[in-house]
């Protein structure tokens, strides 16, 4: 055992208690609200109880304490069993926050929001992903243990804990998650299955057989079976799966009984969501709770006073530890404050090399040489690939691999779990040390959606680097070839998608993705060899990718077109600019999310107004370029899937070129 020494004993009595009103106010706010789901707070509430009452480690005062354990709600739906434990142990969640459950701009929304309320520590609510988290957020704190800790002092010393139901298992996220978990022996992880043998629709047994503890027994978890409603139980066996150093991950099976207050619903189907609301008058009564509404006790107040008094002793006595391993180790100490204020070198891009003039190479290739370069300026920079290192060319050179036996590893090998990965990287986000990138074919991004979709509505700084953009992948085909994928990766709020068009734009591309700490950002990058397109001065092309889109080539005199383009495409639009003539602008357009941050003022200076006659050309789907062109202009794409044939046959096949752009223009 490491760190777990509390004591076996439980105050029955006071959590007892504790648990019925945390059900009360979890009753309160979902019938005031009309909408919610009383099955999981109502069944865990014991859970709840002893996990925030005697057996986490956390400070409520300091939410983010690196010292913690981290508690995820997977079954995200389940909110107000969070909500109302936060308040009862005393995080920054008043009972105002509790009433304003599922209202407008509270902190308490239908589902837990990263940075939204305080003791929340991961955006959860589609099913699985919680437990992806998790497991991200367990490998990244044994990464932080092997770089940071001593003999002496163990600085990172904590478990990571997941409440999940029956629909968090189905979802196959989980699945990939928790396999990668028993791989790589994330002992730190435990798993708290809430079994209650109910789904939405219908009890379980009408979609699951299968023996749920066999099947993590096989990923390589140790599985507990317990009574999820006797906190002695639960105590007993959270405090063994807390000790086991074994290199398993902990499951704890914990059979509940969903919707327990209300017996009217209580173990159907009915108990998952609102529909108890009706009978909480008088299932409060039963529980023994006054007629006031949100009511906590006294007694309650007083005990989780006194425990919090507890938690803080243990939290300064981590605190004088930490301070001694700061004087002892300050250059470690510095390193760790930059990681966790995610400080990249400001001249980073200088650090990548300028590519040779006459270079034709693919911008993965080209990435795969700036990645190198930014790993060595950024130490806490990790790189994973889902078994595509060799395509995607994405492993950082000397930094090893991330096995059981070496957690210094930089490389994550995340096999074929393209959905697990994203998953994970999230929780390495939300962990806060490490920065995450991973790897995958961008025609499978549609397997990770869900996973950069919670990415970018949790701000976090994930890098994608996803390879073979287009109909340019060639004779894999049309299912590799991701026509629709880029535009609909765009329509993502907060998430930049990045589009190079050559060598030097692929380094401006890496670094501003580096630099961007405020959420997330996808790399699209070609199989096939491009240009370099000489005629635009290389730093322009590197700094003009951070400012989403540049103008790559000036009209001479009157402007009177202007052709738009990006990534591999971008040198046609240069080229047919040379045949249509004096008047004829490039703009480049990697980025639509970073130019439509830019002021007004650049917008207008790269894309006047004015200027009516626009072509823009991209190899997919053409809709989100009429944004730019306007419904005056023209766009030349597809709106089709590819084939399978040599790049360049299938680019011409479908008229990706500069002749049709020329065509285009000359029909305005």
């Amino acid at each position: 055992m490491r760190h777990y020494k509390r004591q076996m004993t439980l105050n029955l009595e006071s959590l007892s208690r504790a648990a019925n009103e945390a059900r009360g106010l979890a009753m309160d706010a979902v019938q005031a609200s009309k909408s919610g789901h009383l099955g999981l707070p109502l069944g865990c509430a014991e859970i709840g109880a002893v996990l925030y009452g005697h057996a986490l480690k956390y400070n409520p005062e300091e939410p983010r304490w690196i010292g913690r354990d981290y508690f995820i709600l997977s079954a995200g739906h389940g909110s107000m069993m969070l909500y109302a434990w936060l308040h009862l142990s005393g995080h920054e969640v008043s009972i105002n926050d509790i009433k304003g459950f599922r209202q407008l701009h509270s902190k308490t929304p239908g589902h837990p929001e990263f940075f939204e309320t305080p003791g929340v520590e991961c955006t959860t609510g589609p099913l699985g992903q919680g437990v992806g988290n998790a497991v991200g957020v367990a490998m990244a704190a044994k990464m932080a243990a092997a770089r940071f800790n001593t003999p002496e002092y163990q600085i990172f010393d904590q478990h990571v804990i997941c409440l999940a139901g029956d629909g968090c298992l189905q979802e196959g996220v989980s699945a990939e998650a928790s396999a990668f978990a028993g791989h790589f022996g994330l002992d730190n992880l435990i798993l708290i299955y809430d079994s209650n043998a109910v789904t939405l629709d219908a009890m379980a047994e009408a979609t699951q057989s299968e023996d749920t503890g066999k099947r993590f027994q096989a990923y390589g978890f140790d599985v507990q079976n317990i009574d999820g409603n006797d906190m002695t139980a639960f105590l007993r066996a959270f405090k063994k799966a807390k000790v086991r150093d074994n290199g398993k991950p902990q499951m704890i099976i914990a059979h509940t009984l969903i919707g327990k207050g209300i017996p009217e619903v209580a173990g159907t189907a009915k108990a998952h969501g609102e529909a108890g609301a009706k009978f909480v008058d008088e299932a409060r009564r039963n529980l023994g709770l006054p007629p006031e509404h949100y009511f906590v006790s006294n007694e309650t107040h007083e005990y989780f006073a006194g425990h919090k008094k507890a938690l803080v002793r243990q939290y300064r006595r981590w605190v004088k530890m930490y301070n001694d391993w700061r004087e002892k180790h300050a250059d470690q100490a510095q390193l760790l404050d930059d990681a966790i204020a995610k400080k990249v070198p400001e001249d980073l891009l200088s650090k990548v090399s300028h590519f040779p003039s006459e270079a034709k190479i693919a911008t993965r290739k080209a990435g795969s040489e700036a990645l190198q370069a930014l790993a060595k300026e950024m130490p806490f920079l990790i790189s994973g690939s889902a078994d595509l290192h060799g395509s995607t060319l994405n492993y950082i050179e000397g930094g090893e691999d991330f096995t059981r036996a070496n957690h210094h590893g930089r490389n994550i090998r995340f096999g074929i779990r393209e959905h697990g990965m994203c998953a994970i990287m999230n929780g390495v986000g939300y962990h806060g040390v490490f920065r995450a990138s991973g790897a995958t074919f961008l025609v499978f991004a549609d397997y990770c959606r869900a996973a950069i979709r919670l990415a970018a509505l949790s701000k976090l700084p994930n890098i994608y680097i996803f390879t073979h953009d287009s109909i340019g992948v060639g004779e894999d085909g049309p299912t590799h070839e991701p026509v629709e994928t880029v535009s609909s990766l765009r329509l993502i709020p907060q998430l930049d998608v990045i589009r190079p068009a050559d060598p030097e734009e692929t380094a401006g591309a890496f670094a501003a993705a580096a630099q961007r700490t405020d959420g997330p950002t996808l790399l699209a990058l070609t199989r096939q060899a491009v240009p370099t397109l000489n005629e635009i001065d290389p730093d322009l092309r590197r700094t003009g990718v951070a400012r989403g889109a540049y103008i790559a080539k000036r009209e001479i005199g009157e402007l009177n077109l202007i052709l738009l383009s990006c990534g591999s495409e971008l040198q046609h639009a240069l080229a047919a600019a040379k045949e249509l003539g004096n008047g004829t602008r490039v703009v480049s357009i990697p980025c639509f999310e970073r130019f439509e941050r830019e002021p007004a003022e650049y917008r207008e200076e790269v894309l006047p107004a004015a200027c009516r006659r626009r072509v823009a050309i991209e190899a997919g789907v053409t809709g989100l370029w009429y944004r730019y062109v306007g419904l005056d202009g023209k766009v030349v794409g597809l709106h089709r899937f590819g084939l399978s044939a040599p790049g360049d046959l299938v680019m011409k096949e479908f008229g990706i070129d500069a002749q049709h752009v020329v065509e285009a223009a000359q029909s305005l």
